[in-house]
């Protein structure tokens, strides 16, 4: 399988595509991971690498695309299966004529190209990524995650190695769409209701798509500031709730993964957040941009966190990345007459 990327730098799409790969590898499958340039952590991530570029997402970025064409193509005839892993990857889809393709869609679009009809097997996060997909057959996978990560050390301070009080954290990237500042804004809150609590949030904005919005987070003192960590799964077992208050969410993977970890979640009642919190039962669901609906949910999730810390745990293991990988194998292994599988 020819598995194809748009950056070098791995975000939540190739993150699960590297845990499917490891799995595939162990199956049987020659996994090659494609991205831009050679330097990058994908071509060092333990699989044979080649250089493709498909271009970002700034205006005319498409015609970088067209141009690996021909490469593209004559690449696909060395694989069973092209695994387009991204909408941006789909540019290449005109030149994959005769090749087994497979697009993974991670978003929600608002419009679906004529050339996506093109691909043999379309795969989506969610329903709420499928229920934007008008016309294609798109296959729901959710995401893989490991259901028991390392541990990782507490990266706050602590009294005597004890937290003073309860934590509650946001862990992910900072943009308007993830709606951090109404964790923010409801820190105040949350800390009158229960005193010694603390609200941390950890996380960055990589892409560097909203400074100005990564600035106001960081400018406030209602919260603590935490860098980002490869291990954030692990550093999510110190929580007592994860805060998901995003204003759009495809699935939730870092929510996922924090009820594999037995840690219940306050979410946004959006997309496919309500696919994976289950209201009242392995977290709390709530409206959207409504700061005193988001800290009423955190403190209903800290009086029942025992309950919901253990039915979210259940819960995640439908997630997990052995299952993940059966499914995703399922649909896009070619035809047995045409594997050249070992």
């Amino acid at each position: 399988m020819l598995a194809v990327n748009a950056v070098d730098h791995p975000g939540g799409a190739e993150v699960g595509l590297l845990r499917l790969a490891a799995r595939l590898r162990d199956r049987g499958w020659e996994v090659t991971l494609s991205s831009p340039h050679a330097g990058g952590p994908l071509a060092h991530a333990g699989h044979p690498h080649v250089r493709l570029d498909v271009g970002g997402l700034g205006a005319g970025e498409g015609a970088r695309a067209v141009a690996s064409w021909p490469r593209a193509l004559v690449l696909a005839h060395e694989f069973d299966v092209v695994y387009l892993n991204s909408t941006v990857c789909g540019r290449l889809l005109p030149a994959l004529r005769g090749a087994r393709t497979v697009l993974h869609v991670h978003e929600i679009v608002d419009r679906v190209p004529r050339h996506w009809h093109q691909a043999d097997v379309v795969l989506a996060d969610s329903e709420a990524v499928a229920a934007r997909l008008d016309g294609l057959a798109a296959r729901v996978v959710l995401f893989p995650v490991e259901l028991d990560p390392p541990p990782a050390p507490v990266p706050w301070e602590t009294d005597h190695g004890r937290p003073a009080g309860p934590v509650i954290g946001y862990v992910g990237r900072i943009d308007p769409r993830k709606g951090v500042l109404d964790l923010v804004r409801a820190a105040p809150a949350i800390r009158a209701a229960v005193p010694g609590a603390r609200v941390v949030v950890m996380g960055d904005d990589p892409y560097h798509a909203a400074p100005d919005y990564l600035a106001e987070v960081r400018g406030s003192t209602d919260v603590e500031h935490l860098p980002w960590t490869a291990n954030a799964a692990g550093v999510m077992r110190h929580l007592d709730v994860l805060v998901a208050p995003s204003l759009e969410e495809p699935l939730g993977t870092v929510p996922s993964e924090a009820m594999a970890v037995g840690t219940p979640v306050v979410a946004t009642a959006v997309g496919g957040l309500t696919e994976v919190v289950q209201d009242g039962v392995t977290g709390v669901l709530v409206p959207p941009g409504d700061v005193a609906a988001l800290a009423r949910g955190v403190l209903r999730a800290l009086r029942e966190g025992a309950a919901m810390g253990a039915a979210a745990r259940r819960a995640a293991r439908r997630f997990g990345a052995e299952a993940y990988a059966d499914r995703v194998e399922a649909l896009i292994a070619p035809p047995s007459g045409d594997r050249t599988l070992t």
